[in-house]
C-alpha cells in the first residue's frame, strides 16, 4: 500500500483526502502509545489515589456524623430525661409549699384564735377586777353615806368604825335580801 500512495505521489497525482497516510498513522499509534502510556503509569494512580481518599474521607465523614447524631440523639434523650425529672421535681415542691402554707395558715389561725380567746379572757378578768373594785369603793362610800345619814336621823354619831361597818354590812345584807327577793318574784311571774 505504501508503494501505492509513493507511486501515486510520483505520478503527481493529488492525494486523495480519504486514504489515510501509513506514516502518519504509525507515528499517530505511537504518540497515542506514549500518552496512554503515561496516563495510565502517572495520572490514573493519582486519580485512583484521589478517589480513594475522598472515598474514605466521605465514608469517615458519614461514619463521624452517625457517631455525632447518635451522641446528639442520646443527649437529647438524657436532657429530655432531666426536663421530666426537674418538672416532677418543681411540682412536688409546690406541692410541698402548698401542704406548708396550709399547714402555717392552720397554724396562725389556731394561734390567731388562742390569742383572741386569752384576750378575751384577760379582758373578762380585767372587768371582773375593776367591777369587784368598784363594789368595794362604791360599798366604801355608800357605807360613809349611810353611815352619815343613819348618824342624822338617829340624832347620835356612828363615827365609831366598828359600829358602823356592822350597820353597813348589816344594811348591805339586807338590800341584797331584797334584790334577790325581788328578782326571783320577777321569775316566777
Amino acid at each position: 500500500m505504501q508503494s501505492y500512495i509513493v507511486l501515486a505521489a510520483a505520478e503527481g497525482e493529488e492525494h486523495s483526502p480519504l486514504v489515510p497516510i501509513f506514516s502518519e498513522i504509525v507515528l499517530a499509534l505511537i504518540v497515542f502509545a506514549i500518552v496512554l502510556f503515561a496516563v495510565t503509569k502517572f495520572v490514573v494512580p493519582r486519580f485512583e489515589q484521589a478517589y480513594a481518599e475522598r472515598t474514605t474521607a466521605i465514608e469517615g465523614g458519614l461514619a463521624a456524623a452517625e457517631t455525632k447524631q447518635a451522641e446528639a440523639d442520646a443527649k437529647l434523650a438524657q436532657l429530655e430525661a432531666q426536663l421530666a425529672d426537674a418538672r416532677h421535681e418543681a411540682s412536688r415542691i409546690r406541692e410541698e409549699a402548698r401542704e406548708q402554707g396550709a399547714a402555717i395558715i392552720a397554724e396562725m389561725r389556731q394561734q390567731a384564735q388562742a390569742d383572741a380567746t386569752r384576750i378575751v379572757e384577760s379582758g373578762k378578768a380585767q372587768i371582773e377586777a375593776e367591777r369587784q373594785q368598784a363594789v368595794t369603793a362604791l360599798r366604801a362610800e355608800v357605807g360613809a353615806l349611810a353611815t352619815s345619814l343613819a348618824g342624822r336621823v338617829v340624832g347620835e354619831s356612828l363615827e365609831d368604825d366598828e359600829r358602823s361597818s356592822r350597820v353597813v354590812d348589816r344594811f348591805l345584807a339586807d338590800l341584797e335580801t331584797i334584790e334577790a327577793s325581788e328578782a326571783a318574784g320577777s321569775r316566777g311571774v
